[in-house]
């Protein structure tokens, strides 16, 4: 059950789904709130960001973990994650009585380190990136005997994920597509077979960040220097906050076993559209997801947005795939969000440094009723002339037409802006 196993099925996938029965939260598949619509589609979400430790994750690793001969819990069980798997993990470890030893970079945050101990896992930090994790876990697969827990490429997990879409079809046997976030692979190729084969007119539809777009690469036919064995991975950090699909090397395995057979079509996100649909959902939704959990509504409202829409049929059901969200991450994602709505507004004015202009610019915001949460001065720039004053705002606005309203009244009152 390593990294080298044979394509699940069906069956697979059936099987379980009778051992998850009463172990996980059976998910609710919801109409979406009707400004998250799209025109000539019933849209519905599978809130699979309220399963069981915040992620669909615990799916595949409580899966994996039953599958376990007796001799194998004896050893323990090591796994690499930066956060959702961990606890995936951990949990089924604690349900099963097995050792858990989970590596993590020293960049994790504090609130997914503490959460995976709290199920009973001992956490190793090692490396600065995802890769370090994974190469020293693998390590102590061969030192101490551990069995490794594969995050993505490994049967009794893709299984496990794959139950999803048994949900899916359940409670809406007439639908038409899936929209399914894509990182290693796992949970859309768990999806697509099950999907796939109760209904093969049905369209699976992934999404997968630009900042990690080797899946959809490999996809449209391009050769991705990683792939090459002999090339190494490169010692780059993945600076997204959908840090869940922000995979480096796309596993060519999975590609050839489940993607480049199951997909019809792969789309890539950046973190202003995904940070949008986090806010969105939020606010509409009234519900909380992490960056790669919000990815495939960002594409769906982008294609909406840009006039490419997807061929998504008459009704589609799109995954939100996990919940776990630092809320340091979450204060910056909803600026971030309601920048792009037009709701915040930053605005930099240089004015001539003198008793007063501070309150000839609150007046100017207070006449356009825009709500001022942050000033800064900065007097000292070198680009600055010796009598002028650089002033950061910070504002609340309602459309862009009303910044742009801002904006005019400030140069109507002589300042200038940057």
């Amino acid at each position: 059950m390593g990294t080298d196993f044979p394509p699940i099925g069906l069956e697979d996938i059936q099987r379980a789904s009778l051992f998850l029965k009463g172990k996980i939260v059976r998910t609710r598949v919801h109409l979406a709130p009707p400004a998250l619509g799209v025109p000539g589609t019933q849209l519905y979400f599978k809130y699979e960001n309220e399963q069981l430790t915040g992620s669909f994750k615990i799916r595949g690793a409580l899966n994996r973990m039953s599958l376990l001969t007796p001799e194998e819990r004896s050893r323990g069980v090591v796994a690499s994650s930066a956060g959702n798997h961990a606890q995936g993990v951990a949990y089924g470890a604690k349900i099963f009585g097995v050792r858990a030893h989970i590596v993590m970079p020293v960049t994790t945050p504090i609130v997914k380190i503490n959460a995976t101990k709290s199920y009973g896992a001992e956490v190793i930090l090692h490396g600065e990136y995802y890769d370090e994790a994974f190469a020293f876990a693998k390590e102590l697969e061969k030192e101490k005997g551990y069995v490794f827990v594969h995050p993505y490429q490994d049967a009794g997990v893709i299984a496990g994920q794959g139950t999803i879409g048994l949900e899916i079809l359940e409670d809406l046997s007439d639908l038409d597509s899936v929209v399914v976030p894509i990182g290693g692979g796992g949970l859309c190729s768990g999806i697509a077979t099950a999907m796939k084969a109760l209904k093969p007119s049905l369209k699976i539809i992934g999404v997968v960040s630009n900042q990690a777009p080797g899946m959809r690469e490999l996809f449209n036919g391009k050769k991705h220097p990683t792939q090459a064995k002999s090339a190494p991975v490169p010692k780059r950090v993945i600076s997204t906050i959908a840090e869940g699909i922000a995979i480096k090397s796309p596993s060519a395995q999975m590609f050839d076993s489940y993607i480049s057979k199951l997909v019809d079509e792969i789309v890539e996100v950046d973190d202003n559209e995904v940070a949008q649909a986090i806010v969105l959902l939020l606010e509409k939704a009234k519900t909380v997801t992490e960056g790669a959990g919000a990815a495939g509504v960002a594409a769906v409202l982008t294609s909406v947005l840009s006039g490419r829409m997807l061929d998504l049929g008459k009704k589609s059901c799109v995954v939100l795939c996990g919940g776990n969200i630092d809320l340091n991450v979450m204060a910056k994602v909803i600026e971030r969000g309601l920048r792009q709505e037009h709701r915040l507004a930053r605005l930099t004015v240089v004015c001539e440094d003198l008793p007063g202009n501070l309150n000839r610019i609150t007046n100017v915001m207070a006449e356009n009723r825009a709500n001022i949460l942050e000033v800064y001065h900065d007097r000292v720039s070198p680009e600055l002339g010796l009598r002028e004053t650089r002033i950061d705002l910070l504002v609340e606005t309602a459309s862009d037409e009303h910044i742009q309203k801002i904006q005019a009244a400030l140069k109507a009152a002589g300042f200038k802006l940057v």
